[in-house]
């Protein structure tokens, strides 16, 4: 493998090459007109312009990502993570094109993008599941019949779903009907598939994943698990590895599960077995992601492996460069997605220009982003600037350099959810590891940016009085007596 294409744009295709570059291996770019300029363009040894803005005009188009990777003599895709990187048709056309997909198969993608065949695979394994439906139900009585066996708040959800959508919550047998309508609409609309379940809800839940590697001998193994709990609107803003709350066995136990759940499928690359965790430490299987994960570095961080050198090495043929007995967690890392969002405005994107763009140094801190000062946040694309990540012997000292490095971090012409990343970071309830995936809803308010803000200027504002009058107190009664130089004298008179 001397060339390989990547089919995404932003930091993850920045991360990928330079994992790519480091193994000798030549790099293609792909690009849409609103990235003609970015970083990702520069740094590969090829660029293809792809189409325009819009995604669906450019990076989702598969025919385009393989006419450019046939184009420019790549023998393989890396598809990063969004756009075509779960998509079953596309690593079709991958591979009937002759080509290399950096990922799973095609069938093991499609088992797992739907939730209740996932849920099919994994009951082979007798992997732990929510209480409720392991079938689509459509049936409204018979739904409700359901729902009161399972016990109320129960969770209807989109079988194809993902991001919170086609998901309502039902906390009474008077709700039940109008909630399933709803969910089942939203789910048609989003993903062109009616098709819902239910499962008890889990009222307290913390969000749980494992990361597992599977190559084509037949090995398989994880590492370790990440804590992605805070989120805004079901989305991931903070994850963490390891976990503050797991133990050594129940770690053991999670591990096994993720790798059953891979294997149930013969998994090939990278992917993340998700589980939901309630109050007590019971957990139960959510879902896998077949790709590589945004937060994959915290992972990298506290296990000593490259990630990304590990798909190309699977997906060239060559087994896992390691054994399960090999690994070890080292330390703490956290990570802070930087969004070009208003956290004061429910996380509204804020899309302009980078007007400064200083980013973080020093021990502990990784930064993977896609931009330099003076670049525009394009409209098009998911609204995150980078991923500010952050390593320490102990968590604490991981939380210290987040904080140091959120305040190091320069950014005008936009705002960003770094006030936010150092709100979580401070809170007793994050601090104490005693938090779930409702900590937004529990303890966020925009007002408490503003206080923070407010509190900020004051003390800057006392700081330059006191400067001012230390100044004022230096100068001597003589050094205003001095006689002017005859160009000042010119220059004031002019």
């Amino acid at each position: 493998m001397q060339k390989i294409l990547i089919a995404n744009r932003g930091e993850i295709a920045l991360r990928i090459m330079r994992s790519a570059r480091e193994m000798g291996i030549k790099t293609v770019a792909v690009y849409s007109a609103a990235d003609r300029d970015a970083l990702h363009v520069r740094y590969a040894d090829e660029a293809v312009h792809i189409g325009d803005a819009p995604s669906s005009q450019s990076y989702l188009v598969g025919e385009k990502i393989i006419a450019a990777c046939l184009q420019t003599g790549a023998e393989a895709i890396h598809p990063g993570y969004g756009f075509l990187s779960e998509n079953a048709a596309f690593a079709r056309m991958v591979r009937e094109a002759g080509l290399t997909l950096i990922g799973p198969t095609p069938e093991a993608m499609e088992i797992m993008g739907n939730k209740l065949s996932a849920k099919a695979a994994a009951l082979k394994y007798n992997i732990p599941m929510v209480p409720g439906t392991e079938q689509a139900i459509a049936n409204v009585d018979e739904a409700k019949k359901r729902a009161v066996e399972v016990g109320f708040p129960i969770l209807i959800k989109a079988a194809a779903g993902g991001g919170g959508k086609g998901m309502r919550i039902v906390n009474s047998v008077a709700d039940f009907e109008e909630q399933m309508q709803l969910a089942v609409s939203e789910a048609i609309s989003a993903f062109g598939d009616g098709a819902v379940f239910i499962e008890r809800y889990v009222s307290s839940p913390r969000h749980i994943e494992i990361q597992v590697l599977g190559d084509t001998h037949g090995n398989i193994v994880h590492l370790f698990e990440r804590d992605c709990s805070v989120q805004r609107r079901h989305q991931k803003v903070v994850e963490e590895a390891p976990s503050a709350v797991l133990s050594p066995a129940i770690r053991e136990q999670m591990g096994k599960c993720a790798v059953d759940v891979a294997r149930s499928v013969n998994y090939i690359g990278a992917g993340t077995v998700e589980f939901i965790m309630d109050d007590e430490l019971n957990f139960y299987f959510l879902e896998m992601n077949t790709r590589l994960q945004v937060e994959h570095p915290v992972t990298e961080l506290i296990t000593g492996i490259d990630l990304v050198k590990e798909q190309i090495r699977i997906a060239r043929g060559e087994a896992i460069s390691f054994k399960q007995d090999d690994l070890t967690i080292r330390g703490h890392a956290i990570e802070l997605r930087v969004y070009a969002e208003d956290p004061a405005n429910n996380f509204l994107p804020d899309i302009g220009t980078l007007q400064t763009y200083i980013t973080p140094k020093g021990p502990g801190v990784r930064v993977d982003d896609g931009f330099e000062q003076g670049m525009e946040i394009p409209i098009y694309y998911d609204p995150m600037i980078a991923k500010l990540i952050t390593y320490g012997s102990t968590r604490q000292e991981a939380i210290n350099r987040m904080v140091r490095a959120i305040d190091e971090y320069k950014i005008t012409g936009i705002t960003t959810t770094l006030g936010f990343g150092k709100f979580v970071m401070q809170h007793d309830a994050f601090a104490s590891g005693n938090f779930d995936t409702h900590f937004v809803q529990k303890y966020f308010s925009p007002g408490v940016l503003q206080q923070d803000d407010e509190g900020e200027a004051f003390i800057a504002g006392m700081l330059m009085d006191k400067l001012l009058n230390e100044k004022k107190k230096a100068v001597s009664p003589a050094a205003n007596t001095i006689e002017l130089s005859n160009w000042v004298k010119n220059r004031k008179q002019n």
